[in-house]
């Protein structure tokens, strides 16, 4: 846990003293992620996939919790941005959408089963593209309803989710066969926490100036997001023990619950129009003040459900 706390503070002093690197630093976080999810679906036996897919307790658990419970937590969390339309905007739109990339790789680090949570991730997007425009037309009314694309969320699937696991899949094949695949394998393990670190750092350096520019503003809604955490964790936690899961899967909901797809959701942001100015940086806030907790989840979680 304490390289990552370090990965974070790295990143947030690279981001404040050489900010004209930001952009390079955006523009490495859709690689990264898609290398530290390869390594990680590496690491998870596509057969134990294919078994998790038909968990139906687990995968009703986690979109029960995911998009019954925590959208009305995030219906009564929005109320207090509601004045200012922007973070209104952007409270809605990550606070609705669960989390189908790195969220795995926490798991797994918590002792989670990362390979539950890789069955639930087509489901988490499908639902989230049916569910989110429904959500923000009860919530925010159709004209936010109108400003939204949802091609992001397409994109980053495929990128995030579908490249990495034909490519996992196909080295754990060959590494059955041939010395590379092998080597391949090995390097990607060792490489897990290294990746890790390079993602946090680049996520927290490319963002935080933009934060830092709005603080006043995106002061309001960090508090929110805290709150969000936390209940997420209760809810979660109270949702495996009534359905019956067993610790892991119980973890992965947790971690599901509480974890969201801001780096999915912000290109949606910025797409805005210029009235919902603040929605982008909403959003990137959560994503620095998810990373905290994530890391810090991920010691406190194993502690919480024995």
């Amino acid at each position: 846990m304490l390289l990552y706390l370090v990965a974070i503070a790295l990143g947030a002093a690279l981001g404040l003293l050489a900010e004209p690197a930001a952009p390079v630093l955006q523009e490495l976080i859709e690689p990264l992620l898609m290398l530290l999810l390869f390594a990680t679906f590496l690491a998870v036996p596509l057969i134990e996939v294919g078994k998790a897919f038909l968990d139906v307790r687990f995968l009703g658990t986690v979109l029960c919790v995911n998009f019954v419970v925590m959208p009305l937590v995030t219906w009564g969390l929005s109320r207090f941005v509601v004045d200012d339309q922007g973070l209104f905007l952007g409270v809605l739109l990550v606070l609705l959408t669960p989390c189908i990339d790195y969220v795995i790789v926490f798991t797994g680090l918590a002792g989670g089963s990362k390979a539950r949570l890789l069955a639930a991730a087509p489901l988490l997007m499908l639902v989230q593209i049916l569910l989110l425009p429904v959500y923000l037309w009860l919530f925010a009314g159709p004209q936010a309803l109108s400003a939204i694309e949802i091609a992001p969320f397409v994109r980053a699937f495929f990128l995030l989710i579908i490249v990495p696991l034909i490519a996992a899949g196909l080295v754990q094949l060959m590494a059955k066969k041939f010395r590379a695949g092998q080597l391949i394998d090995q390097v990607m393990a060792a490489g897990m926490v290294p990746l890790m670190m390079a993602t946090l750092a680049v996520v927290v350096g490319s963002q935080i100036v933009s934060v830092g520019s709005q603080t006043s503003s995106l002061a309001r809604v960090v508090p929110l997001y805290v709150f969000f955490a936390v209940i997420a964790v209760v809810v979660s936690k109270y949702a495996g023990r009534v359905t019956g899961l067993d610790v892991s899967a119980t973890r992965a909901v947790m971690f599901s619950g509480v974890t969201r797809n801001s780096l999915v959701v912000l290109p949606m942001a910025l797409a805005l129009p210029a009235s919902f100015e603040l929605a982008p940086l909403a959003v990137v806030t959560q994503t620095l003040v998810e990373l905290v907790i994530m890391v810090l989840m991920v010691r406190l979680v194993p502690r919480l459900v024995p």
